[in-house]
């Protein structure tokens, strides 16, 4: 496989330079921090580095030039607004002292009564810096609480749907918990049946993801809940798919006890790449002494302080805190993108969010069914889950398509998720997408469809006209090579 381009050190020429460092002696280093020998640094012109970034980045992919279709990713555009506010708070100092940061309390404490009102819980922690690292928080505050009962040793199983996302049994393993997997019935729901069987006085919770990973409403969500509580656990909502529900329904009325919000998903910041991320934890108030802490209280006069870890003014329940899981207020810059969009929308525009994205998956889903088969063909919420299975009897994958797609200049869904769905490929629009939109992408998935059915090897080559062609993903699991090495 050829390279892009030529790299940095292959374009380099000794002599050349972009440096503007003053050689007077005035800039000198302390003899203890120089060093010893010149670093083996490329040797280039100021242009030349620039040009060499700005055209790695116009290679990449992104979502201010296509659309994102990453089921269950809510890969979404990011109104620049978002940015701008951001950047106001880009030299603060997560330790600075709440005495020169009232306004960032002011923001924060906001942000907080806003996901009280979204998700119908009682109280926020804004420290988990995304989902997963939520999903063990809520974990983690689970333990705590069963503890305060004296119950911890006992409940020690947590109960996952098989459509769950991997994070959530991998939280629960890291919180030191067993793992129980309950199956979905032919309506992609979670078996009730097989949940009530599951369930005992050994079960600490139940983690479920509404809309599930299926695009799909639990239809007997209040039942499930229910169920668990009356065996004492606890139910853990995966907001993951929030997106769907803003304005519309929510985790607190329908029987959950927490439940995190990937606001870099739900509010817009896209989080390729790893990152940036934030996810929020909101909790009943059974729940809220066990939070992390500080906590952001708001005095009777507007003023704002720390509640630190010791200070609870409750004397039934200090030290009941598991402590603080991040800095204080978590990764403050998708905090503040996540409040500016909300601030945007208002009420009405978040609730317009999550209607256009339902109507714009079912639209999709409409214009794709005749010819995709769909895993459950239920009315989906803000994604579906189709199955090339068909296709693959053929000759053609749901990889197979998904690279073809990348010759059809849309990035690809989701695909093998989840692992329920044989062949599996996620699609989920977003609202952002205007119709032309979805029509030349679901153009674009009926030819790759018809090559499918009449030239499958075709789809085995693609993508033909990307930078690179087809990668061994399989070789790059296994033997990552990380880091690019110095002729010698």
């Amino acid at each position: 496989m050829k390279a892009l381009e030529p790299l940095l050190f292959e374009l380099a020429r000794p002599g050349r330079s972009g440096g503007h460092v003053r050689a007077d002696g005035s800039a000198e280093i302390p003899t203890s921090f120089a060093r010893r020998a010149p670093l083996r640094l490329p040797e280039l012109t100021e242009p030349q580095v620039v040009r060499h970034y700005t055209h790695l980045a116009q290679l990449n992919y992104a979502v201010d030039t296509g659309m994102y279709p990453l089921g269950s990713c809510t890969m979404k555009y990011n109104p620049k607004v978002n940015d701008r506010v951001a950047g106001l708070f880009a030299d603060l100092h997560p330790r600075q002292s709440y005495r020169l940061t009232q306004g960032v309390l002011a923001l924060a404490y906001e942000l907080e009564q806003m996901l009280v009102k979204i998700t119908g819980m009682d109280f926020v922690s804004l420290q988990p810096a995304a989902g997963a690292q939520s999903e063990f928080t809520a974990l983690l505050v689970f333990k705590a609480y069963h503890a305060k009962r004296g119950q911890a040793a006992q409940r020690r199983r947590i109960i996952v749907p098989d459509s769950a996302h991997g994070t959530n049994p991998a939280s629960a393993a890291m919180c030191g918990y067993e793992v129980t997997t309950v199956k979905s019935d032919a309506r992609g729901n979670v078996d009730l049946e097989a949940l009530r069987a599951a369930l005992g006085p050994d079960v600490a919770g139940f983690m479920l993801t509404n809309p599930n990973t299926l695009g799909l409403f639990e239809e007997r969500v209040r039942e499930v809940c229910d169920a668990v509580h009356r065996a004492g656990g606890l139910v853990y909502g995966d907001g993951a798919n929030m997106n769907a529900l803003l304005g519309i329904a929510r985790p607190g009325d329908l029987g959950f006890d927490c439940v995190h919000i990937n606001v870099h998903k739900t509010f817009s910041t896209p989080h390729g790449a790893g990152g940036p991320g934030a996810g929020p934890l909101c909790v009943k108030a059974h729940l809220r002494p066990f939070l992390p802490k500080p906590w952001i209280v708001r005095e009777a006069d507007g003023s704002y302080h720390y509640d630190t870890a010791r200070e609870d003014r409750d004397p039934e329940t200090v030290g009941d805190s598991i402590g603080t899981i991040k800095q204080r207020l978590g990764n403050f810059g998708v905090l503040a993108r996540a409040y500016t969009y909300m601030k945007s929308l208002g009420d009405e525009g978040l609730v317009e969010t999550s209607e256009d994205a339902i109507l714009a998956a079912n639209y999709l889903l409409a214009r794709l069914r005749p010819t995709y088969q769909v895993a459950y063909d239920r009315t989906p919420m803000h994604e579906f889950v189709l199955t090339a299975a068909p296709q693959k009897k053929k000759g053609a994958s749901a990889l197979d398509i998904a690279k073809g797609l990348i010759d059809e200049g849309f990035h690809p869904p989701s695909v093998y998720f989840p692992l329920i769905v044989a062949e599996a490929m996620m699609v989920e629009p977003t609202e952002t997408e205007p119709k032309e939109t979805l029509d030349a992408f679901a153009e674009a998935m009926l030819r790759v469809a018809e090559r499918a059915g009449t030239d499958p090897e075709s789809l085995h080559q693609a993508p033909l006209r990307a930078p690179l062609r087809r990668l061994d993903e399989v070789s790059a699991a296994r033997k990552p090579v990380l880091k690019w090495k110095l002729p010698s």
